[in-house]
């Protein structure tokens, strides 16, 4: 099979909030498909067959002088990707008890040990959030419980709630190698409880849960919100990440409005994961 090959822009933006979480809404609207944000922007990727020249004429934001944005493109093949990944891919150690690694590393001597190979999604746990959302399902009883992991990626959360006995977990994205990503991985994991899903909260519909996380960006959390509350059985947990410590406010407000209450949150370079229960 050929190798895929990807068209990758490389944002600069300012200010980076909320500039980066418009970008992506917009970019994801005219059909890139995964995203890396850094320090100074955002790393956005479509498949070379889905692109033209003129994509970006569509977005919006780039037209608005309220915001500086500059980019470069290159493109990149899957085969240079995953080498340029496990090159530099440590693994790593959550909370001294869970282990996140490529199959290339040495098995730990950790209780939980999640084998990934994350390629284009997004999900290795170095993230922030990923990070923060890993040591709360660490911390949390996940026996007999059934799960949501929204905007999956790698399906590394989905992974460890299976491992701490979740009995029935599904794992949505709306990204197809994310999906597909997320089915080699549960796979490669042993986790036949996951059911691996390509598509958004519409596939809610009708679906009730004890927990449900979600790592996803701002607008589409608050917009899904509601949604998530809709799926919840009496008493459950919502699990939240994907935006920074300033963001709090409105994202509490929103669960607020659907009957959601506040616990806690934990915070990570300015990055937070938050706790919310009916």
């Amino acid at each position: 099979m050929a190798d895929l090959i990807y068209i990758e822009y490389n944002f600069t933006v300012k200010p980076l909030q909320p500039t980066s979480d418009i970008l992506i809404a917009q970019l994801g609207e005219v059909g890139f498909d995964s995203f890396v944000e850094n320090e100074e922007g955002v790393l956005a990727y479509i498949l070379k067959d889905s692109w033209r020249g003129d994509l970006l004429s569509e977005v919006k934001i780039l037209e608005n002088s309220n915001f500086s944005i500059a980019y470069h493109i290159k493109e990149i093949e899957q085969q240079n990707w995953n080498a340029e990944w496990e090159k530099n891919f440590e693994q790593i150690v959550v909370n001294d008890v869970c282990t996140v690694r490529a199959p290339f590393h040495p098995k730990p001597n950790t209780k939980y040990d999640i084998v990934i190979e994350p390629k284009m999604s997004f999900g290795t746990g170095h993230h922030e959030t990923t990070h923060m959302m890993l040591q709360y399902i660490l911390d949390y009883d996940f026996k007999g419980k059934s799960v949501l992991d929204m905007g999956s990626g790698t399906g590394v959360l989905a992974i460890l709630t299976a491992m701490k006995n979740a009995s029935n977990v599904d794992a949505i994205d709306i990204d197809n190698w994310c999906y597909l990503n997320a089915l080699e991985n549960k796979e490669r994991n042993g986790c036949n409880e996951i059911n691996v899903y390509e598509g958004d909260a519409s596939l809610l519909k009708g679906k009730k849960y004890d927990i449900i996380i979600a790592n996803i960006n701002r607008n589409i959390l608050l917009a899904d919100i509601p949604k998530y509350a809709n799926c919840l059985s009496e008493e459950g947990i919502l699990f939240l990440s994907g935006f920074y410590v300033e963001d709090i406010p409105i994202i509490n407000e929103k669960c607020s409005e659907v009957g959601l209450t506040f616990k806690k949150n934990i915070e990570k370079n300015n990055w937070v994961a938050v706790k919310y229960v009916f």
